[in-house]
This record gives structure tokens, sequence and C-alpha cells, in this order.
């Protein structure tokens, strides 16, 4: 049996999640879709709103979290349907994890990697976050979860975007690219958006190519000259957006940040082996993702690695093109990692 592919759907309460995904089990796919979803308390709308018309197979588990608390209960749940649906009992082709609106992604994403007999029988392929336009600025000033949430992202959705005007909207982008430059963004209406956003992006393949916005670097360059260091208190009730006429935005101290290295010296296996267990055995619970196509030496192939906090693997890739310019890219979203200490670090196993 092929690995079944899992989506972690998250993202703020109220930013959306359940209008996306009754819009992608409404779809004429051809998929049948099974849904393990968790909001708090015991009776769940969500659920009435979504077997309506479809035929997927709704999992409930109320009370409790399947990101913490009740974690076990994820892992039972995932078992029970890929034994249902190796014995023939339940066909279905993927699966949709919807998250409560406070959760962390984190925990739900290590279960996939953590347990041998999930690991044998699902493919995780991304986590997607929507972000309500309207309310993101507050919710990520205030709430940690909606920013680990960002920091988690393969692929970001922003919601209610025709409720605000369209410079907070260009000043949102901004600050989540500072967040995490490499899930790609996207405004939606109301759910509308293409399956092959949602599906397939193999957001934790380690294959994948690594996305970092090519821009992004240079535009760090540009802004450190110029931008205001601005953190709301509760005295500032303005929002945080850019000043019409000016090319720059506030720029929020958010805790989870992201920094991209990149070099076209090889590195020393074995001195970056020493360096990433280190660091990851200190700052694993901050570090959210890494990933990086590295220029090793002693090896014609890219390496890719990537990690969720403690987690990290590596694999080889595929053969340098013969004018392809051998580098190293790579890129961590974490709370508050010391940024020179890894950068250094880094620095220190290039030959």
């Amino acid at each position: 049996m092929s690995l079944i592919p899992a989506t972690i759907l998250t993202g703020f309460l109220g930013s959306g999640k359940t209008t996306l995904l009754k819009r992608v089990l409404q779809e004429a796919h051809g998929q049948k879709i099974a849904v393990i979803e968790n909001e708090f308390g015991e009776e769940n709308i969500d659920s009435d709103i979504l077997v309506s018309d479809t035929n997927e197979q709704i999992i409930q588990m109320s009370n409790g979290c399947i990101c913490c608390t009740i974690r076990e209960d994820l892992r039972s749940t995932l078992q029970l349907l890929a034994a249902k649906k190796r014995k023939g009992l339940l066909d279905f082709d993927r699966v949709v994890i919807e998250t409560t609106g406070v959760a962390d992604p984190g925990p739900v994403a290590q279960t996939f990697f953590m347990d041998d007999e999930i690991a044998e029988s699902y493919l995780l392929d991304s986590i997607l976050t929507l972000v309500d336009a309207k309310h993101a600025d507050r919710q990520l000033d205030d709430r940690q979860e909606a920013r680990r949430q960002v920091g988690f992202a393969d692929q970001i959705f922003i919601s209610k975007t025709d409720l605000v005007a369209e410079d907070e909207t260009q000043a949102l982008m901004y600050r989540l690219k500072h967040m995490n430059p490499r899930a790609p963004q996207k405004a939606v209406h109301f759910g509308e958006v293409a399956l092959s956003e949602v599906f397939d992006l193999r957001g934790f393949n380690l294959n994948a190519k690594l996305d970092i916005d090519p821009d992004f670097l240079k535009e760090e360059e540009e802004h450190s000259h110029h931008d205001h260091d601005h953190e709301h208190g509760d005295a500032c009730d303005h929002p945080a957006h850019g000043h019409e006429g000016h090319g720059h935005h506030h720029h929020h101290d958010d805790d989870v940040k992201s920094f991209v290295f990149k070099s076209e010296r090889a590195f020393d296996p074995a001195k970056l082996e020493d360096f990433l267990g280190a660091v990851v055995n200190i700052y694993g619970p901050r570090m959210l993702r890494y990933k990086g196509v590295l220029h090793m030496k002693g090896t014609d192939r890219k390496v890719i690695f990537q990690g969720v906090h403690q987690l990290m693997g590596s694999d080889l890739g595929p053969l340098w093109g013969e004018a392809e310019t051998r580098n190293s890219k790579m890129v961590f979203i974490g709370i508050d990692l010391p940024k020179d200490i890894f950068l250094q670090g880094l620095e220190q196993c290039l030959i």
C-alpha cells in the first residue's frame, strides 16, 4: 500500500479553516478525504457543516486538543484509519487534520516522524496556515500560537482581505515574509482556492526544491537602513501599515523570525553534523522549521536536509548540474533564535 498523504490545516480562531475545508470537500476532485477535526467543547458544529453533502469520514475528537493534551488520540486515530483502509473497511485517498484555532502544529507534525507505525503508513505532505487579514496584526502581537502557526507553514492563505485596505494587506504580507520566507502567500476569498495549492505540495518532502524568495535578502538589506523598530504596546492604537508614498513598513518585533544562510564554499560534513547536533540539542524546542540544500565536500549530489524542533533528517538529492553553481542555501524559522551564533557557527563548518 502506498503512503497516505496527510495535510495539517491550521490557523487562528476565525481565520476560515472550516470554510476552506468545506470548499475542498465539496470540490469535484474525485478524491475521498478522511478528515480528523477537533474543536474545544462537547458540541461540534463544524462536523454538521462538513458532513452535509459529502461522503467523507469525519473523525471526531471532542474535549481536548490533538496537538497537546490528547496527542495519543491523534496517533491512535491515524493508526485506526490506516488499519481500516488496509482491510478494505474504509476507502479514502488522503487525510486532512484540522487543528483547533489555538493549536501549535509542531507536535502534530512530529507525530508523523516519531511513530514508526504512522511513518510507515503516512506521508506528511504540508502544513497549511490561514491568516485573518482583519485581525492578524493583533493576533500576531498578542498570541504566540498565531506566530507559531505562521512559522510552521508550508503555504499561507490570507483570508478577509476584502475587509481591509490594500496597504494593510501588503504590510501584513511583508510581516509574514519576515517570519517565514519559505511559505508562499496567497489571498483567498471564502476558501476559494485551487486544489493544486492545497494538496501534493510536498512541503515535507526532502527532495522538494527549497523555495526562498530571491528578493527576500535584497529586501532585508534595503530596509535595514530605514526601518522603524516599533513595538506595539497598549498606548499604540494605530494599525501597522506602510506609509503611503514611502517604501517601508513598521517592523514588528515578533519572536518568530527567520534568517537565511548562503555560501558557495563547501561544508565539512563532520563539522556541520557536530554543529547542527549541538544547536538542535540546545535550541530544538524553539526551532520551528529549518530546511536547506547543501553543497557538501565529498559528494557530487546536493544534500537536502530539514527539521522540525529536535527532529532532523537529511538525504542525498539530485546531482549538481555541470553548469550549476554549487552553493548552500539554508533557512531557519524559530522563536528568538540567536542568529549570530547560527551564522558564525555555520561559517566555521565551511571548508
